[in-house]
């Protein structure tokens, strides 16, 4: 794991030592690899190619980046892992190839000698963001992962193209501009994240997940995909029954995580107790001839703590445990360094226990394990079941008649939706107005994929709100999916958009502060693959969010440890807003600075009603404040 950086200057030879610059701007991204960097640059050609290293296989210097093919053809930075390069490896060698050392980039370089790089890429089992640079025929290609688990920027500014992990090494260049993208700012209060290509500059991009962006000496840039999820979902559906798919599931993880603990440096685990991360503890215990190390975070607010079930978890596996103790005074002064772990704005509140639990492992090992991919792999999230029956039954009716019954919910008053929420789930009142909304916005809706877009609003969509804005991001349905099933769409929307853009974003981004590589084996691509082959029936089975993970777990957890209630890695945000952090969010929210992006009037209404407790805004004022964060550090 690491960070890239680097530029090419398309005009000709560069005007300045290339090197240099991207020595220059793998330096802003110094916190992704502390164990080393390296740049190399050609003048002649205009490339520089900057990296920085967290030594994770072959920590001597045969692993040093920037690396060269063995014939000098190829140039390659590169930050990632290739779990399946041994068998790479031995493959090559049998075709007459010899390596230096044992690292997984020079495997990959002699693999895009042997079959090129645009066919190299599609046999690389992994998680990877590189940029290869082709000398003899003056080629540049910038290349993402199958599902966006590593990050990749780029733009190109007075005719050179500038690429890194981070914006903010993009921001070391001396010709970078920083122009807002209102688009994107309306995109993070709606959703909590800027949606990928898009970033919180203009004309600055997202590599997608599953790319190749080229571009040669005189031609324009050209983006295509060599994977697709929707392929692999449109497949013919394989027949088989369910305890064949459970055995096969089974295989398929004990491989991926098998290979995702091939490390020389120590290992652990995240574990929050739930289906996901646990399944991952027990198949890690299982595979690992070592005792497994598993972290996670104790929440003071009975509302949000899993510790006691990531605890009974632990104790049955056998794994060494430890927990980190998060209270809203604990980390206030966190709250401040969050726009120094991501350089655009991001909002989803549990960067704060992510970041928290990262921190801790990082004291203890250098990679850790993850269950990031499950929800959407294996529908687990509640607003999956509760669209598909409200979709349902709201269909039974005329379609005006569902628009307007929608139009209802989502405008009733608040103190309704509140007497609603403590009969929906008394335990756990807050949001639960938030979420009768964006329902009642679903139903309303014209068909069941802007349904699930209304959902995916978890913020405020309120035009105006954004100066200059007019909602253009993240509000596409996805195209080209066949089936018709309302679950399969939902998770399709979320595996192409919110787990790239969200999920992952959080987790590399969290984790790279401290130097900690996270690796997630649920989102191996062949698991997936299969996954998505069988037919929707036996994927959901009883209709059990994540049937089949569970009926995995199983083999390995009694059912008191599996058959728990599902609750979000999150925090008590609108209580602690409206509490301990009332001061640093007013230092935020005053009425000048609002006023360079917001309406601010109407933000600070929001605010003071969310103060008196006749409205529960607490996701919209923090996607607000983050935003107010990221602008005061980086502008």
């Amino acid at each position: 794991m690491c960070g890239i950086a680097g530029l090419w200057t398309l005009s000709g030879p560069a005007k300045t030592d290339p090197a240099a610059m991207a020595e220059r701007m793998a330096k802003a991204i110094a916190h992704r690899g502390p164990d080393g960097h390296g740049a190399w640059g050609d003048p002649a050609a205009g490339i520089g190619l900057g990296h920085r290293r967290l030594a994770i296989i072959d920590l001597s210097d045969t692993g040093l980046q920037p690396m060269h093919s063995a014939s000098g053809r190829y140039a390659i930075s590169y930050n990632g892992e290739v779990y399946n390069f041994r068998e790479l490896r031995q493959e090559l060698e049998a075709r007459g190839y010899r390596f230096r050392g044992t690292s997984d980039t020079e495997v990959m370089l002699a693999a895009c000698e042997e079959w090129g790089p645009d066919d190299a890429v599609t046999r690389f089992v992994g998680m990877f963001a590189f940029a290869l640079f082709d000398r003899r025929e003056r080629t540049l290609r910038l290349v993402r992962d199958r599902l966006g688990v590593k990050p990749l920027h780029w733009t190109i500014v007075n005719g050179t193209l500038l690429f890194g992990s981070d914006l903010r090494a993009l921001m070391a260049h001396p010709d970078f501009r920083k122009d807002i993208d209102v688009e994107a700012i309306d995109a993070v209060l709606r959703l909590s994240y800027v949606p990928a290509p898009a970033t919180v500059f203009r004309n600055v991009h997202k590599l997608p997940p599953a790319s190749i962006l080229t571009l040669r000496a005189g031609g324009e840039p050209t983006i295509t995909r060599y994977w697709s999820a929707i392929d692999a979902a449109n497949a013919s559906h394989q027949s088989c029954s369910e305890a064949e798919a459970i055995d096969a599931i089974d295989a398929l993880l004990r491989d991926a995580i098998s290979r995702r603990l091939i490390s020389d440096v120590p290992l652990g685990a995240f574990l929050s107790g739930g289906t996901d991360s646990s399944v991952v503890a027990a198949l890690m215990q299982q595979v690992s001839s070592q005792k497994a190390q598993t972290y996670t975070v104790a929440v003071d607010d009975p509302r949000f703590d899993e510790s006691a079930s990531a605890r009974a978890v632990a104790d049955r596996l056998g794994t060494a445990h430890t927990e980190v103790a998060l209270s809203a005074t604990s980390i206030i002064d966190q709250v401040d360094q969050i726009p120094e772990w991501f350089d655009e704005p991001f909002a989803d509140a549990s960067q704060l226990p992510t970041h928290l639990v990262a921190k801790a492992t990082r004291a203890h090992v250098t990679v850790a394990l993850s269950g990031d991919g499950g929800d959407e792999l294996f529908a687990g999230y509640p607003k999956y079941g509760i669209l598909a029956r409200a979709w349902r039954h709201a269909s039974a009716l005329p379609k005006p008649a569902r628009i307007a019954a929608g139009k209802v919910i989502a405008g009733a008053p608040a103190f309704v939706l509140q007497g609603l929420s403590s009969l929906i789930d008394p335990a756990r009142g807050e949001r639960i107005e938030e979420k009768a909304r964006r329902l009642g916005t679903a139903l309303a809706a014209d068909d069941v994929d802007r349904a699930a877009l209304a959902l995916a609003t978890v913020g405020i969509d309120a035009p105006g709100l954004v100066l200059g804005a007019k909602g253009a991001y993240g509000r596409q349905p996805i195209v080209g999916l066949t089936t018709g099933d309302v679950v399969s769409r939902m998770q399709m929307q979320d595996l192409l958009t919110y787990l790239p853009d969200d999920i992952l974003t959080k987790v590399d981004r969290c984790t790279m502060a401290v130097a900690l590589e996270a690796r997630e084996p649920l989102l191996d691509h062949r698991l997936i693959e299969f996954v998505w082959s069988l037919p929707p029936a036996l994927r959901r089975g009883d209709g059990t969010p994540k049937f089949l993970l569970r009926k995995v777990l199983a083999r390995y957890l009694p059912a008191d440890l599996i058959d728990r209630p599902k609750r979000g890695f999150s925090i008590p945000v609108g209580t602690w807003l409206a509490g301990p952090w009332r001061e640093w969010a007013e230092g935020l929210l005053d009425a000048k600075s609002l006023a360079r992006l917001f309406d601010a009037p109407a933000v600070r209404t929001l605010w003071q009603r969310h103060l008196a407790g006749s409205h529960d805004g607490a996701t919209a004022l923090w996607n607000i404040l983050m935003v107010q964060a990221w602008a005061r550090r980086w502008l």
